[in-house]
C-alpha cells in the first residue's frame, strides 16, 4: 500500500470554492509522503459534472490522462467549456519517481458563477430615504416563495451596493459580514455564491436581506458619506433546479416587500444605533404578515462589472473575553479586552424597556483611566442599543466595526450587563506562518504584527482600523506585502486588491496612492503617482508571483504595469524623478531622504522588477528593453546621487538601505555604502531612523552585506525608537509612529497616532527570511525550490519558524548551546531545498547522528557566501554544527 497521499485540493487558491468566474481555473494539491526525497513524476486529474460520475471514474468534463510532470500547483483546467452554474467535481492521483501511484485523493468541488451579464435576471431594488427620516436606517427586504416538488439544487447569487446581511427561513444565512465588500462601485461590484439546497424545504420558504450603507454610501475616510451613491441597493438571484429537470429563477424585483427596521443608523466609522423596540418579530419567516410593508423600488441596471469575489469573505475568526473591568466614578464601566483588536462587542443585557446602553470604543486609555479618543478624529466608534424589555437581550452590531482594546459602557442603573464577548473580524485567510523564539519581546513583536494584519485586512489592506481614514494606502500595502504573505494566505485577497489598483489607474498610466478610488479625491491632488505608493502596482504582482508562483497575475496586469513605467519615464527628465508630489520615507525620524533619491530609486526598482516579469511570461524583447532602461536609470542615479566613496545624497539609513536592496550601487562601492549605513546606526546609539519604507529594507541589507549582528541589535533594541519600545509600553499591535508614546511627552500627534498600523511591522519579512531562514532563490518562485538560510546568532537561544507554502509546510528551527547549533528542517514533498549552514571547517556537520556525507538525500554543494550548502529533498532533517566562537556567544 502506497504511503503517498494527495490532500488539500484547491481551485484558484481556494478549497471548495463556489461561484468562481475564471473560465479556465487552475488546480493545485499537496502531497504527503513519509519518506525522504519524494518528487512527483506524473499526475492524472479527473473532473466530472457530478459526484456519482466522479466516483465511477468518468471524467466527463476533463480527464487529463497520465501526464508526465512534477507540476502540482496551477495545473490549468483543459476540459469541456464550462457554463454558468456548472458543478465541477474533481480528484487527482500522482506517481512518485519510481512510478508508484498514489490512491485517488478525496474529491474536491468547485462551481462556476454567472459568466455572462445576460445570466442576471434579478433586478436591483432599494427603498430610498424619506425626507422625514433622521439618520441612515438600514432596510429589510423579504420574499416568500413556495417549493412544490422535490428539489435537486438551489444556488443563491448575492450582491449589493452597500453591505448586505442575508436571511433564509428564520435565520441569518452564512457567516459572511459586509458582503460584497469594497470596490470602486463606479467600475465594478462583486457578488458571492451560496449553495443552499439543504436549507430549503417543500412548502413555504422565505428569502430576505438587510442592507446598510457600507462603503457605498457610508463615511469613507475624511470625505464624508455618499462617495459612490445615496441609496443602498440589493441584488439577489435564487436559481432552483428540480428533480424532474425543470428550473425556476427567483430574483429581487418590485414584488419584494421592504421596510425600515430596528437599525436606525449604521456606519463603519460612526457606529450603529439599534432600537430593539422596532424589531419585526419573525420578519424573516414565511408566514410573517408584511401587508403594511412597502413594495421595493426597482432601479435601473448597474452599468459596471459584476464579478465574483476573489478574496475570502470577512468573518468572525475569534472571540475574546474581557481581561479586566473597571467601574469609574462617573458610573461608566471600562472593559479591557487585553488585546487591541478589530470587530465589536456582543453584549447580553437585562433591563427595562426604553433603557439605552451606549458603547464607545478606543485603543488606549488616558492617564486617568478614561478613553483616549483624540486620535479617532471625527470617527465616533459608538454603538447604542435601546432595550425592548425582554428577560434577556443579546445585541451585536450588523454594519459597523471598530478598532479597540477598551470599551466604555454607559447605561441606566436598571440595566444589568450579563456578559460581553469581543468578536474579532477580518477576511478569513488561513494563517500560514508561525514564529516562536527564546526572547519574549520578539515573540510579542510577532504577535503584534499578526494581530495588526488581521485588524487591517478587511476588504482592502487599510492603513488603520479606527480613525476616520481606513483607506487602502498602496505604500503601506506594498511594503508589508511580503510579510503579509508569510503570515497568511493572501493570494485571493491581493488578487482582489490588484484589481482595485488597476480599476483606479488614471488615463495617464499613473497608479493612485489609495484604492479603491474615491470621487472625493480630485485628479489634481497629490494622492496619485507618489513614489513608493503607486509602485505597488508593480511590486505587489511581483511579490505574489514570487510567493505563489502565479504567472497569471503578471499576465492580467502586464499592460497596466507597462503604463506605469511609461508614465514615470515621461515624468523623469534625464531618468531622474525629481518631482515634489511625494510622501517620501513617511514618518522617518529627523532623517529625511531627499525626494529625488527616494523617487528615482523606486523608478529603477519597479523597472527592474517589470523587466524580470516580462521575461517570466516570455516577452523577451520587452524584458531586454526594460532591463536596459533599468541600467540607464542606475547610471543616472549614481552620477547624480552617489559619491566616489559610496556616500548617497542625504546620507540617511533609508537612502542606503533602498539603494543597496534595489541593486543601485556598483559592486565596488557596496561595501563602503554598507559601512556608512552601519556607522549611521551606531552614531544613533544603535537605533533606527527610517520611516515606513526604509524599515522594509534595513535589516535585510545589513544581513546581505555581512552585518548580521547589527541587524540583531536593532531587532532587540528596547529604547526609543524601536519595536520593543512600544512593547515595553504595553503594545499588542504595531504602532503607526515610533513615537506613538514617549516617556517624556505621553501621546504624540493626536491627529496621526494610530496604535494599529502594520507598516512598521514589515520587519516580519526579515523574521521569516533571515532569522528563521525560510526564503527563495533569486531565480525561483512559489517554493518549489527553497532556500533555508537562517542567520544564527548567540543573541537568541532558540528560533522556531514555519511557513505553509502551496506545497506544504516548510519549517526551520534552530537553537544554540555549548558552542553548537542544532538545526531542524522540514521540506515538503515535491520540492527541494538548499540549506545554508555555518561551517568552521574544524568539525564535520552531522545529520541525525551521521556525517552529512552518509546521510540520505543530501548532496554537499560546497561553500557559498561563507556557508556550507547542502541540497536536500523532501523530509525532516536534524543537523548539529560546531559554531565559530563569536557566533555562539
Amino acid at each position: 500500500m502506497s504511503d503517498i497521499k494527495v490532500i488539500q485540493l484547491r481551485t484558484e487558491y481556494m478549497e471548495q470554492p463556489y461561484g468562481i468566474d475564471s473560465p479556465r481555473p487552475r488546480l493545485s494539491w499537496v502531497i504527503q509522503s513519509s519518506g525522504r526525497g519524494f518528487m512527483q513524476s506524473a499526475y492524472r486529474v479527473l473532473v466530472a459534472s457530478s459526484p456519482e460520475r466522479l466516483d465511477s471514474g468518468a471524467g466527463d468534463l476533463w480527464d487529463s490522462g497520465k501526464m508526465d510532470s512534477d507540476q502540482s500547483i496551477f495545473v490549468e483546467y483543459d476540459g469541456n467549456t464550462l457554463e454558468s452554474g456548472s458543478i465541477c467535481c474533481w480528484k487527482v492521483m500522482v506517481w512518485d519517481a519510481q512510478g508508484h501511484p498514489s490512491d485517488w485523493s478525496e474529491p474536491g468541488v468547485w462551481t462556476m458563477g454567472l459568466l455572462a451579464r445576460s445570466d442576471w435576471q434579478a433586478k436591483w431594488v432599494g427603498l430610498g430615504y424619506g425626507t422625514d427620516e433622521v439618520g441612515r436606517p438600514a432596510t429589510c427586504y423579504r420574499k416568500p416563495f413556495e417549493i412544490g416538488k422535490p428539489l435537486k439544487r438551489a444556488v443563491l447569487y448575492a450582491s449589493a451596493l452597500g453591505a448586505a446581511e442575508l436571511h433564509l427561513n428564520g435565520a441569518r444565512l452564512g457567516e459572511d459580514w459586509f458582503a460584497p465588500e469594497w470596490t470602486d462601485y463606479n467600475i465594478r461590484v462583486n457578488y458571492r455564491t451560496y449553495e443552499i439546497t439543504h436549507l430549503l424545504h417543500e412548502g413555504g420558504n422565505l428569502l430576505g436581506g438587510i442592507v446598510g450603507d457600507g462603503w457605498y454610501s457610508g463615511h469613507i475616510a475624511w470625505y464624508g458619506q455618499e462617495q459612490y451613491g445615496k441609496t443602498p441597493l440589493l441584488l439577489l438571484q435564487l436559481q432552483l433546479e428540480y428533480a424532474d429537470g425543470t428550473t425556476e429563477v427567483l430574483g429581487t424585483d418590485s414584488s419584494w416587500k421592504a421596510a425600515r427596521g430596528p437599525i436606525l443608523s449604521s456606519d463603519f466609522m460612526m457606529g450603529e444605533q439599534y432600537d430593539a423596540r422596532l424589531e419585526h418579530e419573525g420578519w424573516n419567516e414565511p408566514d410573517f404578515d408584511d401587508s403594511n410593508w412597502r413594495s421595493a423600488r426597482q432601479f435601473g441596471d448597474y452599468r459596471g462589472w459584476i464579478t465574483a469575489s476573489a478574496s475570502p469573505p470577512i468573518q468572525i475568526t475569534e472571540q475574546l473575553e474581557p481581561a479586566l473591568q473597571t467601574a469609574m466614578e462617573s458610573g461608566a464601566l471600562i472593559v479591557d479586552m487585553g488585546q487591541n483588536m478589530v470587530g465589536w462587542a456582543q453584549i447580553r443585557l437585562q433591563g427595562q424597556r426604553d433603557s439605552t446602553v451606549t458603547l464607545r470604543y478606543a485603543e488606549v486609555l488616558n492617564p486617568d483611566g478614561t478613553l483616549y479618543t483624540e486620535n479617532l478624529r471625527t470617527a465616533k466608534q459608538t454603538d447604542s442599543y435601546t432595550l425592548k424589555g425582554a428577560a434577556e437581550e443579546v445585541y451585536e452590531p450588523h454594519f459597523t466595526f471598530h478598532g479597540f482594546r477598551y470599551i466604555e459602557i454607559t447605561t441606566s442603573p436598571d440595566v444589568k450587563l450579563l456578559g460581553l464577548t469581543g468578536k474579532v473580524i477580518h477576511n478569513a485567510m488561513k494563517q500560514t506562518g508561525r514564529i516562536a523564539t527564546s526572547d519574549p519581546g520578539v515573540n510579542q513583536l510577532f504577535s503584534n504584527i499578526m494581530w495588526t494584519q488581521r485588524a487591517n485586512f478587511i476588504s482592502v489592506p487599510t492603513d488603520c482600523p479606527q480613525r476616520d481614514e481606513r483607506m487602502g494606502w498602496t505604500g503601506d500595502a506594498q511594503i508589508f506585502s511580503r510579510t503579509a504573505s508569510y503570515n497568511m494566505d493572501v493570494s485571493g485577497f491581493m488578487a482582489k486588491f490588484m484589481m482595485d489598483i488597476v480599476d483606479a489607474q488614471r488615463g495617464t498610466g499613473a497608479f493612485t496612492d489609495t484604492v479603491p478610488f474615491l470621487k472625493g479625491i480630485p485628479d489634481e491632488c497629490t494622492f496619485f503617482a507618489s513614489a513608493g505608493w503607486a509602485d505597488a502596482g508593480v511590486i505587489i504582482p511581483w511579490t505574489m508571483y514570487r510567493v505563489y508562483g502565479d504567472r497569471r497575475i503578471i499576465e492580467e496586469h502586464y499592460g497596466a504595469m507597462a503604463g506605469w513605467i511609461a508614465y514615470m519615464k515621461r515624468m523623469s527628465p534625464k531618468l531622474l524623478r525629481e518631482d515634489s508630489q511625494n510622501f517620501g520615507d513617511w514618518l522617518s525620524l529627523n532623517a529625511d531622504t531627499p525626494f529625488e533619491v527616494f523617487s528615482t530609486a523606486y523608478f529603477a526598482y519597479s523597472t527592474r522588477l517589470f523587466a524580470e516579469m516580462a521575461a517570466i511570461i516570455g516577452k523577451t524583447e520587452d524584458a531586454a528593453a526594460y532591463a536596459a532602461l533599468f541600467g540607464e536609470i542606475k547610471t543616472q542615479f549614481n552620477e547624480a546621487y552617489v559619491s566616489g566613496d559610496g556616500r548617497i545624497k542625504g546620507e540617511t539609513q533609508t537612502g542606503y538601505a533602498m539603494a543597496l536592496f534595489m541593486d543601485l550601487i556598483p559592486a565596488d562601492k557596496r561595501s563602503a555604502a554598507a559601512g556608512h549605513l552601519v556607522r549611521d546606526i551606531e552614531e544613533h546609539g544603535w537605533h533606527i531612523t527610517t520611516g515606513i519604507h526604509g524599515i522594509k529594507y534595513l535589516l535585510p541589507v545589513l544581513c546581505d552585506t555581512g552585518h548580521e549582528d547589527a541587524a540583531y541589535r536593532l531587532l532587540l533594541q528596547d529604547t526609543y525608537p524601536s519595536w520593543l519600545y512600544s512593547i515595553r509600553h504595553g503594545a499588542t499591535t504595531i504602532w503607526e509612529r515610533w513615537d506613538g508614546w514617549t516617556d517624556e511627552k505621553g501621546f504624540q500627534n493626536p491627529g496621526m497616532n494610530s496604535f494599529n498600523h502594520y507598516a512598521l511591522g514589515a520587519v516580519g519579512e526579515w523574521l521569516y527570511r533571515y532569522m528563521g531562514g525560510i526564503d527563495l532563490p533569486a531565480e525561483a518562485a512559489g517554493y518549489k525550490h527553497i532556500h533555508i538560510k537562517p542567520v544564527i546568532s548567540g543573541r537568541l537561544a532558540k528560533v522556531e519558524c514555519e511557513y505553509d507554502s502551496l506545497y506544504g509546510r516548510i519549517s526551520s528551527h534552530w537553537s544554540t548551546a555549548d558552542g553548537y547549533a542544532h538545526v531542524e528542517v522540514t521540506i515538503p514533498a515535491n520540492t527541494r531545498a538548499d540549506i545554508y549552514l555555518p561551517d568552521d571547517g574544524k568539525e564535520q556537520i552531522e545529520e541525525s547522528g551521521l556525517a552529512v556525507a552518509d546521510a540520505a538525500h543530501i548532496l554537499d554543494l560546497g561553500m557559498k557566501d561563507g556557508k556550507r550548502v547542502l541540497q536536500a529533498g523532501s523530509g525532516h532533517y536534524r543537523f548539529r554544527i560546531r559554531l565559530k566562537e563569536e557566533a555562539s556567544q
